[in-house]
């Protein structure tokens, strides 16, 4: 299986690209992003981006992939709408757009969250925004398209959130990992990785996972 990874410098990122390199099923990783990750590994190459609405000098490369996991995103605290809109809807829904054109076969997992708006129409303004995301990436005639909805997420195995409160508030937590572990609406890092990679290769039986649905696959 050959995975397209967006946001692997992020939290969530990072975890699925440990979990992608770990697994023997993955053959290779291209990483791409506004920034590359610096690890060194035989299975992974890097591409920078700078331009999510404008994808045509990298379509080459970005063709013959099985999977896309697109863990590219970022908090709403501060953001008005609009802003908000243009990364999470507008830079997700261009990149689907090629991908879909470039490899039709493609598995697309898109990193939404738990409390997502399918309506559109809430009160909430990211899950409004992740909603209608949603809504437009299960219109394009993608081989498969899910929707993964985590909750709480405890990052594993030296991944660290690049916003610093969240680090602060992760290294304080951390004595009771074990504990948290044990809530529903708790998933990890590794969790995530592991359930994008599993349902990649055996399909699931819904479009939407939610927090259960990730830690039992």
């Amino acid at each position: 299986m050959k995975v397209l990874l967006f946001g692997a410098t992020g939290m969530v990122g990072q975890g699925v690209l440990r979990e992608c390199l770990l697994d023997e099923s993955v053959q290779s990783v291209l990483s791409v992003g506004r920034s590359i990750t610096g690890q060194n590994h035989p299975k992974l190459s890097e591409l920078e981006l700078n331009d999510f609405m404008n994808l045509t000098n990298i379509e080459e490369a970005i063709t013959g992939y099985d999977a896309c996991f697109f863990c590219l995103g970022v908090s709403a605290v501060g953001m008005s709408e609009e802003n908000y809109r243009k990364i999470s809807y507008d830079f997700t829904l261009s990149v689907a757009q090629t991908l879909v054109k470039l490899n039709p076969n493609m598995t697309f997992i898109y990193v939404s969250g738990t409390g997502t708006d399918s309506s559109e129409n809430g009160r909430i303004m990211w899950a409004r925004v992740k909603g209608k995301t949603e809504n437009e990436l299960l219109k394009l005639p993608f081989k498969a398209t899910y929707m993964f909805r985590p909750g709480v997420i405890l990052p594993l195995h030296g991944v660290k959130s690049k916003t610093k409160l969240y680090r602060v508030m992760y290294q304080v937590l951390r004595p009771i990992y074990p504990l948290l572990r044990n809530f529903k609406s708790v998933t990890t890092t590794e969790q995530v990785g592991r359930a994008m990679i599993h349902v990649t290769k055996s399909g699931y039986q819904k479009p939407y996972l939610e927090n259960s649905d990730i830690n039992s696959i």
